[in-house]
């Protein structure tokens, strides 16, 4: 089968690319892009006044099968995946039970194929239930399809094994993808201490706990020549060692959450629990440093940390709510806010939410290149929604920019 979409703005960073042209897809394959394409036994889609670019990649996620569908399963998380513009995910360890063995990995792997929506690059855990002892079987993992290892929910708090795993892992060409908090700091926090704990009277998780974590996966890094993937950066002292690690030429790369560019801990004011997130929501001036790291490089992707739960476990005291929010369907036009700031270009945000996640996680797509994988993603960067809660693909609701 053909498909000739006709007529776009076609954006491909991966190629410098960045012109009006006819995409041809054949047999699942990018055919050729050129400025005038006829192709009579093809589907013709009309892109005029549109943006077509490689498939967005979200490469960290939480679909919570198996063990907590009642929050979301991975054929509704597909759902909200492909409405947000996803073509693939790639999604974290921490159900129930922990993907920790070839078995859950299959799994998941099976019920992604069963859903047919958006791919799904399972995730698997670096140490055994997540729980930070001994290492999970790495070659059996990779095997089975994982792609990337990480105990995202938990850092990996000794830093011997988490040494170890990064050798291990070079061996498997398996990246780590490292949650760094130092729990002696963050433990039993609830908000940004500043501001958000003064005024809330909550125990606050302080910046410095994401950036001596930081501090030291960089430093693992280093020492290991084996490359690091670091999560949701919501600091201006993680990012600043981020930028000198890089400077450096250590192997580190790094991602943040549109939540991070988006909001303060200002909407944690009240009480508000759907803002309630693990990194907390930081200062303004946090905020800032995530958006200029954005723009100059620092930080390589945007990725949603999407994270279901259900009314059950939002609509409760503050200190009892679960962290985490929804976020694929409002990634892409939170990131377009910042090309329309004029922060970043349409260009630099195909590469942070496509190229550079395929390229981290060596999975296909990010790039037009023709025999590369027809993953493509179309979409109106002037199209204006109003985000319900009803109209939402995910099983759960927990989002902060309801009304939005």
């Amino acid at each position: 089968m053909k498909i000739l979409l006709k007529g776009g703005r076609v954006i491909d960073p991966s190629q410098n690319l960045d012109q009006i042209a006819d995409v041809l897809i054949s047999d699942g394959k990018i055919e050729a892009i050129l400025p005038n394409i006829s192709a009579e036994d093809a589907r013709v889609i009309d892109c005029q006044g549109l943006i077509v670019c490689p498939g967005l990649i979200d490469m960290h996620v939480h679909l919570r099968e198996p063990g907590e569908e009642w929050k979301e399963t991975i054929e509704t998380g597909t759902k909200a995946a492909v409405a947000g513009g996803f073509t693939a995910v790639a999604c974290m360890p921490n159900t129930k039970p922990p993907n920790d063995n070839a078995e859950v990995t299959r799994f998941i792997l099976k019920k992604a194929e069963e859903a047919g929506l958006a791919r799904v690059y399972p995730v698997a855990c670096i140490t055994r239930g997540q729980k930070g002892e001994s290492l999970t079987e790495f070659g059996e993992l990779k095997e089975a399809g994982a792609v990337a290892l990480s105990d995202d929910g938990y850092p990996v708090s000794d830093a011997g094994l988490m040494r170890l795993a990064l050798e291990y892992a070079k061996n498997f060409d398996l990246p780590i993808i490292s949650h760094s908090e130092e729990l002696a700091l963050s433990k039993g926090g609830h908000v940004n201490e500043g501001l958000a704990s003064a005024k809330l009277g909550l125990k606050g998780i302080p910046a410095e706990g994401e950036a001596i974590a930081i501090f030291r996966e960089a430093m693992l890094a280093k020492l290991t020549g084996t490359p690091i993937h670091i999560a949701h950066v919501s600091t201006k002292e993680g990012v600043e060692i981020i930028r000198r690690a890089k400077a450096e030429g250590i192997p580190v790369t790094a991602e943040t959450a549109p939540h991070y560019f988006s909001l303060t801990e200002e909407a944690t004011f009240g009480y508000q629990t759907n803002a309630k997130v693990n990194p907390p929501l930081r200062s303004e001036a946090d905020r800032e440093a995530i958006i200029k790291a954005l723009a100059d490089g620092t930080l390589d992707v945007i990725a949603t940390d999407h994270a279901p739960h259900s009314p059950l476990e939002k609509l409760c005291e503050f200190e009892k709510a679960a962290c985490g929010l929804i976020g694929l369907e409002t990634a892409l036009p939170l990131a377009l806010r910042l090309v329309r700031e004029k922060v970043i270009s349409l260009s630099r945000l195909v590469e942070l939410m496509s190229c550079n996640p395929a390229k981290i996680l060596a999975v296909p797509g990010g790039s037009f290149k023709p025999g590369e994988v027809a993953d493509v993603t179309v979409f109106d960067p002037e199209k204006r929604w109003v985000v319900d809660e009803k109209a939402l693909h995910s099983k759960s609701k927990n989002t902060p920019f309801l009304g939005w």
